[in-house]
Formats: structure tokens, sequence, C-alpha cells
């Protein structure tokens, strides 16, 4: 910490300061233009032209110029030869940029307001002001000495013309103030992230005595096998100490015997990042990191010293101005050796805010146990508020790889892995929805296309309403058929005659209730970046290719295929829209920001964004249809819930995917007769939605109202994929 000031060196510097201002302000206000030589009698004019002398208004303003500007080149260029002779350019761009950066300076002005000439000398008052990022403004007086050598002014001083005080060899100093970043919490105030303690293990090759017992201890503490952990030691040299792996700072307190006793093993520990258990829902809470060099200029400008730890995705990336707070600081004017001569400026640090979460982190650690290693994603919203209850994205990761030093192969395995684990499917993974989009289909026929839920269809299991060669399937030949029992059943065959219906009246009808269903649109969630996918129609069909829509255009759609593209988020936000009565709301995920200093606490409600374009009769029956493909004899994931304590509502699907197995749809609400939560589960290239997802919808619903989970049939399970 600097020394204190001594008040009174402070208060001569500025009492000279200020007598020099008002003494050139004053007599340059009195006297009319000078000669060059002094003399207060106006220069008449000569009968010859003659070039217009360089004035010492003119050097001390384009100084000035260039002073706000940090041109330090023509700073130097307009420095007088003997300044020049005694500082190099290189010292002299160095202090100025020193000083800049030490005051994080963002803009800088500068005003001449007067200039007094005598004979071969000359002072400039000027004002100067710099705009900072971590104290404020500082507004300086100052007087700036001219010589005239040669035919030219020139500006004297170094240190004193960046800023007044810093003569030849003093500096400016900044003392940071640093609030301890915040917690992110779940719903009821448990941590998902926080600030702990960092324990990295690590061996040292040379005082290893028994290296069968080191691995055998390494491997049970952090769960790598011997050769691994062999592999990040071997080949360095032997009294270097080599970090293996990161392990929670409980489990280092529970094996500190073995820590301790073991020769060769060394456990360090650093404050840090801690995130809850093996990582709890990274695509949502995110991480932190080392700011990125391409973003360095950018959190300089907010005060950041340059080696904090900031958010760099999730919600600790958009919540970086309350988790992180507001540096603060205190500016010194410092003596070569380290005396205070002056505090320029202070300014307090505003304490960080915790976030609180909607996510509950019991039911989002079981999702994520459901969805297990599988690429793929379930969302779980209140059907009442928007609110995110869990979100889980497969394959999941620990996000802790990316705040321990000792993690160094878990990052990059991570990174490199092919399923791409760091991509947010829940948000950002774009799918067909297959079957699940009859539910949209259904309520355009019924408010659009004159029908009712009783109009009667004939399936035969196939379909040829484009003619023969255009023949298309239906997984089983229904016969005769109402609409009602068709989206129980899932009847292809009705639906693209509904399809084909709806193209005759108007191709943008089923494309227009898609969005209005909030399909293939950004769901406006806060936070969490999102893809919009893309809901299908003429006018993106003739701009994309160049050719015309077409009534199978419309037949495809129909049963959730072709060019269809949504997130599994916006899938759960139309089934809580169905549940609920037909709001759609705005997903949320945080909660609340908490109160802090002079902050007041800021909480979020639940916001409708739009309704369901559908009458609250059609929605009924909708509803009583969902209900039946979990009950009814015909339902297609009826024996998928036989024996369920709580009803379900949902619609299984299977979305086409050319040269590989379709994905696995379910979306549903539950309790049918009192919905509170709404869900999508969607499996990449897993099967039909009844075999895979709905098996695993099931246990979503079991894992929120605390039964016990049903265990997944053979058909259901995961195949064994790597792990990142």
């Amino acid at each position: 910490m600097p020394a204190s000031p001594n008040p009174v060196i402070i208060l001569t510097v500025k009492r000279i300061r200020r007598l020099w201002l008002t003494v050139i302000i004053l007599l340059a206000a009195c006297r009319g233009p000078v000669s060059p030589a002094g003399d207060p009698t106006p220069v008449p004019p000569t009968s010859t032209p003659t070039p217009v002398p360089e004035t010492p208004e003119a050097v001390a303003a384009a100084f000035l110029t260039a002073w706000e500007q940090g041109d330090t080149g023509t700073m130097y260029a307009l420095l007088s030869p003997a300044v020049r002779a005694a500082v190099p350019p290189d010292r002299f761009a160095a202090r100025y940029q020193s000083a800049v950066q030490t005051a994080t300076v963002l803009t800088a002005t500068a005003t001449l307001r007067a200039v007094l000439q005598e004979g071969a000398r000359a002072q400039a008052a000027a004002r100067l002001s710099w705009e900072t990022a971590l104290v404020g403004t500082l507004v300086t007086d100052t007087v700036i000495p001219l010589v005239l050598q040669d035919g030219h002014w020139w500006v004297e001083g170094s240190g004193d013309i960046i800023w007044p005080g810093l003569g030849e060899a003093n500096y400016l100093y900044m003392d940071y103030q640093i609030p301890a970043r915040a917690n992110i919490y779940d719903r009821n105030g448990r941590a998902l992230a926080a600030e702990g303690k960092i324990v990295t293990v690590g061996v040292v090759p040379s005082r290893i005595q028994d290296e069968g017992a080191v691995l055998a201890v390494l491997s049970r503490l952090t769960g790598l096998s011997p050769e691994a952990i062999r592999a990040r030691y071997e080949g360095r040299p032997a009294d270097w100490w080599s970090p293996v792996a990161d392990i929670p700072a409980q489990v280092s307190i529970e094996n500190a015997d073995l820590l301790l006793n073991t020769p060769g093993i060394e456990a360090r520990e650093k404050p840090g990042r801690v995130y809850w258990g093996d990582g709890i829902a990274p695509h949502v809470v995110g991480w932190v990191g080392l700011i990125p060099a391409e973003q360095a200029e950018a959190y300089r400008r907010l005060g950041y010293r340059g080696d904090e730890w900031v958010g760099v995705a999730g919600l600790e990336a958009w919540g970086e101005m309350y988790l992180a707070g507001r540096h603060g600081g205190t500016l010194y004017l410092m003596s070569p050796t380290g005396q205070t001569l002056e505090v320029l400026a202070r300014r307090d640090a505003v304490p960080s805010r915790a976030l609180y979460t909607t996510l509950d982190r019991e039911f989002q650690q079981k999702v994520e146990e459901i969805l297990g290693g599988r690429r793929g994603a379930i969302v779980v919203l209140d059907v009442h508020t928007g609110a995110v209850l869990a979100m889980a994205s497969g394959p999941n990761f620990n996000q802790n790889v990316f705040v321990g030093p000792g993690s160094a192969l878990e990052r990059a395995a991570v990174l490199s892995h092919p399923d791409r684990p760091l991509l947010n499917r829940a948000t950002q993974g774009l799918y067909p929805t297959g079957s699940v989009f009859k539910i949209v289909t259904m309520a355009a026929g019924l408010e659009k296309g004159g029908l009712t839920p009783e109009s009667t269809f004939w399936c035969p299991g196939y379909w040829e309403g484009l003619g023969a060669a255009y023949r298309k399937e239906c997984w089983k030949a229904h016969g005769s058929i109402n609409l009602k029992d068709a989206l129980t059943a899932s009847c292809n065959t009705t639906f693209f005659t509904v399809g084909q219906q709806l193209d005759g009246i108007d191709p943008n009808l089923l494309p227009t209730f898609g969005r209005a269903f909030g399909l293939g649109v950004p769901t406006g969630l806060v936070g969490i970046p999102e893809a919009a996918g893309l809901i299908p129609d003429p006018a993106w069909k003739q701009a994309a290719s160049g050719t015309p829509w077409w009534p199978g255009d419309s037949v495809n759609l129909a049963i959730g295929q072709g060019d269809l593209l949504v997130t599994p988020l916006q899938v759960a936000r139309m089934m809580a829209a169905v549940a609920n009565g037909g709001t759609l709301y705005r997903p949320y995920v945080v909660a609340r920001i908490a109160a802090a200093g002079t902050e007041p606490e800021v909480v979020f409600q639940p916001e409708a964004m739009g309704t369901l374009p559908v009458s609250p009769e059609h929605l009924a029956v909708i509803r009583e249809a969902l209900a039946g493909v979990t009950t009814a004899p015909i339902g297609t994931a009826t024996h998928r819930f036989l024996g369920m304590s709580i009803p379900v509502a949902g619609k299984t699907g299977t979305a086409e995917n050319p040269g590989k197995e379709p994905h696995s749809w379910f979306a549903g609400f539950a309790p049918a007769d009192n919905p509170q939560i709404a869900f999508a589960v969607v499996v990449e290239n897993a099967g039909e939605g009844s075999t895979v997802a709905a098996p695993m919808a099931r246990q979503v619903v079991e894992a929120y109202f605390g039964l016990p989970l049903t265990p997944l049939p053979p058909e259901a399970l995961p195949t064994p994929t790597p792990q990142p």
C-alpha cells in the first residue's frame, strides 16, 4: 500500500499550479498583440505580403490535439531539441502510455485557455481532462512552457506535459478494489457456482518411493487410470511438480492422510470458481476463464485490471456486470522512491450481486442423469410462468475443467469431442419435430380448414393424395378415423390430407400457424444463446432455392418434416401454452438478481408473449387427444405409461433424418388434468419417439413429482459412447 501523501507537498503543488494559471490568464487578457520581441505595440502591416509566422498558440494547440488523440509521435516532434536530446522517443511514448493505461483513461480532452508570450518564451494555460473507467473524471489546470528557437516554437518539458506532477521520474499507481465474484444459486438458494478452493493433486517424481501406491491413491481420488496418471508426469524433470487432476476440496479433506503420507504426491490449492458436483447445468450456468486477448481492450474500458477471471459462457457471461460488481480504485501520484505525492482520484467498488436461477438443483441433476450420455436435450418449464425448471443438453460435460489448473487434458477432450458437448442442444439444436407438429396442423384444420374433431378420414396405411407416384406411408392402417383420434394415434394419412386441404386454402396458412405456436422463432430467453430455427413457407423457398412452393411442401410440413427446424425449448414452450389455455410465455432462467449496496433486488416476472390462435373449445379437444396418447388403446405411448400414478398428456414424434436413424421425440405436460410442468425430450438418431423419448419423458415426470423412476426398457437404453 502506498505511503500516506504529504499534505504540505500536495498543498504547495496545487497552489503553485493555480497561481501560475491565474497570472497567465489575467496577463493574456490585458495585453494586445505582441511582436516576436515582446513589444506590446501591435506590429504594423508591411506593404509586401510575408508568410504568417509560427505562433506559440498554434504550437500549443497542435500539441494539445495530439495529447487528446494519444498521438505520441506528433507530441514528441513538437518538443524542443533539448528535451528530445534528453528523452528518447520510445521512453516518452512509454511514459504517456503507462500513464493513460494506469489511470484507465477512456477519453482525453484538452482546452487551450490562454497564451502569454514574453520574448522568446511563452506560457500556455490549458485545462486537461481524463475520463477514466475506474475513478471517474479527472480535471486539472496546467501551464505548458514554450520556447522560440531557430525560428520555431517548441514545447518544453516531458513528464509534466503528459499530466501535471509527473516531472522527470514520478509515476502513477492505481490501487484496485476488486469485489469477490458473487455466486449463482438455484431457486432454493443452493449454490450452482461459488467461490471456493480448487485443489490440484500432482506428482514430484523424485520423491516417489512406491509408484504403485502413488498411482493407486491418485486413481482412487481422480478416477483416472494409472496409465493416464503416469503419462502426466513421465518425461518431465524429476524435481518438477506435475499437476495430474483437480479434485473437490471436500475430497482432499477426507483423504488428507493419503495425500500427506504418500511420498511423491503433492496437493496444491488456490481460490477459484467451483461448480457444484461434477458440474451442474453447464450450458446454463456457463463458466469463467481468463480475459481473452481479443477482448482485453473492451474489459480495460470497463475498469478491469486484465488478470481477472470473467464469465465466458452461460449466465457467468451474461451476468458479468452483476456477478463481478464494479471495480473501484485509488489513483496515486508517486515519487521514484515509492512515496505518495498526491491522491489524484478515488472511487469505491460496487459490491457484486448474486444470481438466483429458476432451476432446481436436485431435479436438474436427475434430468441430466436421465439424458445420460445421449446426444439430445430435455427441457422442463413451469406451464404457468415459463420458468425453466430444468434444461439438459447431451453429451454433458464438467465445466470445472475450464477453471482448474490440473484439467488441461480434460479441457482438450471436451473441446475436441466429436459430439460437440459445448453446443446447447436445448436452445441451439435444430431438428424437425416429426409428428409433434401434428398439434399445429390439427389446430389449423379446426380453426381455418373447416374441420371438426369428428371429421372422418380413411387410412389404408398409405396416402396417394398427390398421385400414385408420390405415395406416402402411414405407420399403420388405421381404417376409418376421426381427426381427434388421428392425433392420438398419430395417423400420417389423416394429416397428409389436412395439410393438402390447408394448402388449397392458403399455402401460408400452416407456416403462419406454426410461428403462432412459437416454432421457428426465438423464444426471447434472456441469458442463454438460442437459435431461431425455420418454418418454411413459399417466400422462403423461392428465395432459398428459386423454386415455387407446391402442395407437397405443405403435406410434408403437416407431419413435421421437410425443411422444418425447431429447438427443444420452442417445443416445450408450445406444450406449456397448450397446457395453460393458450398463453405463450417468454421462458426465463434468471429468477432474481440480489440486492447489494444501494442497488435494489431485481425480480423477473412472467411475461406473456402471445396467445395460440385456437379457441378454448378446440384447445380442450387437442388436450384430450394428447391425454389419450398415454392412456387410450390407440395411443402411441400408452404402453410406456402403464401404471403411471400421474396422468401425462403428450405427443410422440419420429423425425426422419436422411441417411441416419430418426430423431426420437416426446413432448407433453403433467398432470394432464391439472398441468404444472411442460417438457420436451429429443434424442438424436435414436429411433421412434415411443421407443426412446417416451420412456425417458416418463422418468422426467416421476423425478419432478418425487416418484421412483421406472427402469427404461432395453430398447431405450443408450448405446455406450465416450464421455468428454
